[in-house]
């Protein structure tokens, strides 16, 4: 499996608002659909797990499940429209549950887009990487 490469962080706003500039897919909201809203998580407020599945992002793997590294379809149409392949997902452990859980972090190809959503993918929250 190919994972996507991880650049230097500068910033998920910069990066969004750049790939907007140049012409990158930012979605709208269709007609008459209700808006969907991404939150945003200081990532010292992130669970310990997160940490633990964010560090072998960063290093390009190894991963404890096979589907980490999936493409992330965005089906529920939470996060930005992008191109089929933009959106990779990562299991974050959930302590006591026998099964992978509900918990992930979906990453974008723009630096520092990370997600971290604890229900599925019904919510999001953008990773802030400076508090």
């Amino acid at each position: 499996m190919r994972f996507p490469p991880r650049i230097t962080r500068i910033g998920a706003v910069a990066a969004l608002l750049s790939a907007a500039l140049l012409g990158g897919t930012v979605s709208a909201v269709p007609a008459g659909a209700a808006p969907t809203a991404v939150g945003d998580i200081c990532h010292s407020d992130l669970p310990s797990q997160a940490y633990d599945t964010l560090r072998p992002i960063d290093q390009g793997g190894p991963f404890p499940y096979s589907q980490d590294g999936a493409v992330f379809y965005n089906r529920e149409g939470v996060l930005p429209r992008h191109t089929t392949g933009y959106y990779h997902e990562y299991t974050v452990k959930t302590p006591g549950s026998s099964t992978r859980g509900a918990r992930r972090i979906v990453t974008g190809q723009a630096t520092q887009e990370d997600y971290y959503t604890a229900d599925h993918y019904a919510t999001f929250d953008l990773i802030d990487y400076s508090c």
